[in-house]
């Protein structure tokens, strides 16, 4: 917090904090959730996910195994095995595993799965389509460049506030089961 009280005012940080935090929150809470009528925000990230990795894999039969769908998407184990098992029971993946299980549980996506997928990057591709001409394409690429820059100096912060005990890091069954 040094650099930050050297370089910025109390008032302002605070200014800046509030209107990040509700940036972040109108991005992800805001009016897009309309652009999904069937599936969920999370589910299609997953869905897409799944299917992308089996189109770069399908070569080598590689599979999403449940545990890089975590690690991917930032979610706990817990919150990741809820949704795959809601789109299992939707008929949208399968999931299965090596073996005994203990050598890994993995998901597909089906063919239902994929026809939904289709449909709803249609409906997403004409979104963007349309933001990309309002915003500009170099304006929308160097803004997701510094996105990505961010969200590397926002998470090595909150690594550093963990290991030193300012927070707790992320902990199965949390307020965060809730995936919208």
């Amino acid at each position: 917090m040094e650099k930050t009280s050297k370089t910025i005012d109390k008032a302002e940080l605070e200014r800046l904090s509030h209107e990040f935090t509700y940036r972040r929150y109108m991005m992800d809470k805001g009016k897009i959730r309309s652009l999904f009528k069937q599936i969920r925000i999370p589910e299609y990230i997953a869905l897409y996910s799944i299917a992308q990795d089996e189109e770069i894999s399908s070569i080598y039969g590689e599979r999403t195994y449940l545990k890089e769908l975590s690690e991917k998407m930032q979610l706990s184990m817990r919150q990741t095995s809820k949704m795959v098992g809601d789109l299992r029971d939707r008929g949208l993946v399968t999931w299965s595993h090596d073996g005994s299980g203990k050598e890994g549980t993995y998901v597909t996506i089906t063919e239902a799965g994929k026809k939904l997928l289709a449909e709803q990057e249609t409906i997403v591709k004409q979104f963007y389509g349309r933001v990309i001409d309002s915003f500009g394409r170099d304006h929308l690429i160097h803004l997701l460049h510094q996105m990505k820059e961010m969200e590397t100096v926002m998470t090595s912060e909150i690594e550093k506030m963990e290991e030193a005990g300012e927070i707790s890091g992320l902990q199965e069954g949390n307020a965060d089961d809730e995936i919208d």
